[in-house]
């Protein structure tokens, strides 16, 4: 039990250390242009406590669930009225996602880094924990080497068209389609034991898919991992320990973009809860979902992300939602 709070105080103190951080922001951010720094605030909404918690438990509910968490922040707040929380606070929100998921793998981790080294230091290079590793550490790569093309060539990415609600919307139909499709072809024979490096590369570059807003890291995972014959609740697993290295690096990034160009007028109150709230969500759906899986197919996710779509697309072109 004691263990169980040190580590759980580690995984939330890191999220809120974090946050903490950033709140001189406003002050020491000089990197930016007096253009972007006006862009920042007029386009970022003050939100309050009551914002804050709904928007955590948005981004806790739909990191880990296939239904990507990007199409979400982006179309519920824009939805309620309340306008595009922007992308430093879904930023820096997204901390408690990583608590949460090194909470909750925190054994698995434990063991399989262990185990790797114990492999290497014996040349044991068919230990099942080396060959998780390696798998994790290559099948990190594609979402790093593409995410740093997408910095260099297009640095405004994140006002491009493709963060746009009409292309979270095709996005999400197009993904509910190949979810669909896996659904039908995999043939869900394989388990966790029998996982290998290969599997890795290949689960990696379905998880650099996710760079498109909309995509849904947990989405396109979990479809390559039914594509490659794994059992459900295998993808999943496997699915949430590749991401763990891909959420930090993405998170981090952000914060540093944050850092850079300020917090525009997110107070440090409401950033509190909306890490707290996404960090607490995000457990639950992990665990939720791993449970849901073993079980059950992935068909909910499938009509959940095309109704989602085409929705959006319907009110986009009845006007009763803006594309923006």
């Amino acid at each position: 039990m004691v263990r169980s709070q040190h580590k759980l105080f580690i995984c939330f103190g890191t999220g809120v250390l974090l946050t903490s951080l950033a709140a001189p922001l406003k002050v020491f951010a000089t990197g930016a242009s007096p253009e972007l720094a006006v862009a920042a605030t007029s386009t970022t909404p003050q939100i309050n406590i009551v914002q804050a918690i709904v928007l955590g438990i948005v981004q806790g509910l739909t990191e880990f669930l296939p239904i990507s968490s990007t199409a979400h922040l982006k179309v519920v707040p824009v939805a309620l009225g309340w306008g595009d929380p922007g992308v430093a606070f879904t930023a820096v929100i997204q901390l408690g996602s990583i608590a949460a998921v090194l909470w909750y793998f925190w054994g698995d981790l434990v063991q399989v880094t262990t185990g790797a080294i114990k492999a290497i230091r014996t040349s044991d290079y068919q230990s099942q924990d080396f060959r998780i590793a390696l798998g994790i550490a290559f099948g990190t790569v594609p979402i790093v080497f593409f995410g740093l093309l997408i910095k260099i060539f297009i640095p405004d990415f994140d006002n491009s068209p493709l963060r746009s609600v009409q292309s979270i919307a095709i996005a999400s139909i197009v993904m509910s389609l190949l979810l669909g499709l896996a659904e039908q072809v995999g043939k869900r024979q394989r388990n966790f034991e029998q996982l290998g490096v290969m599997d890795g590369v290949i689960m990696g570059l379905g998880q650099a898919m996710a760079l498109i807003p909309g995509v849904s890291r947990s989405g396109s995972t979990l479809t390559t991992g039914l594509f490659m014959g794994l059992e459900r609740a295998t993808a999943a697993r496997f699915s949430f320990l590749l991401g763990i290295p891909a959420i930090t690096l993405a998170g981090l990034v952000e914060l540093k973009g944050v850092l850079e160009e300020g917090l525009g007028d997110a107070g440090m109150v409401s950033l509190l809860i909306g890490v707290i709230s996404a960090a607490i969500f995000s457990y639950l759906s992990i665990a939720w979902l791993l449970r849901f899986l073993q079980t059950q197919s992935t068909w909910v996710f499938i009509w959940y992300r095309l109704v989602f779509g085409v929705a959006i697309l319907g009110a986009i072109a009845t006007g009763l939602l803006k594309n923006v």
